[in-house]
């Protein structure tokens, strides 16, 4: 449930060409802190982020997934800038 509404808040917030949302929850079973929230990695490719630096552009992603936040415990974030295509 968390990894769609992240989907759909990232897909949103900057209509990316590519976007890859993956729960790794399960790989941290155990963990300190992981019943706190879930584990994610995302992939993305957005003109968004096209021109800015790493961490603006993972500021940006923070900001789009605030209404989650709560839910998250760990976040792995790939951006891949837009080739205009």
């Amino acid at each position: 449930m968390i990894k769609a509404k992240i989907q759909e808040l990232l897909q949103t917030s900057f209509d990316p060409s590519f976007l890859e949302v993956i729960d790794e929850s399960h790989k941290h079973i155990g963990h300190a802190g992981a019943s706190q929230g879930g584990h994610y990695q995302v992939i993305i490719t957005a003109q968004a982020f096209e021109g800015k630096k790493l961490l603006e552009s993972h500021r940006m992603i923070y900001q789009a997934l605030e209404p989650v936040k709560s839910a998250i415990h760990a976040l792995a974030i790939k951006i891949n800038q837009s080739s205009g295509r």
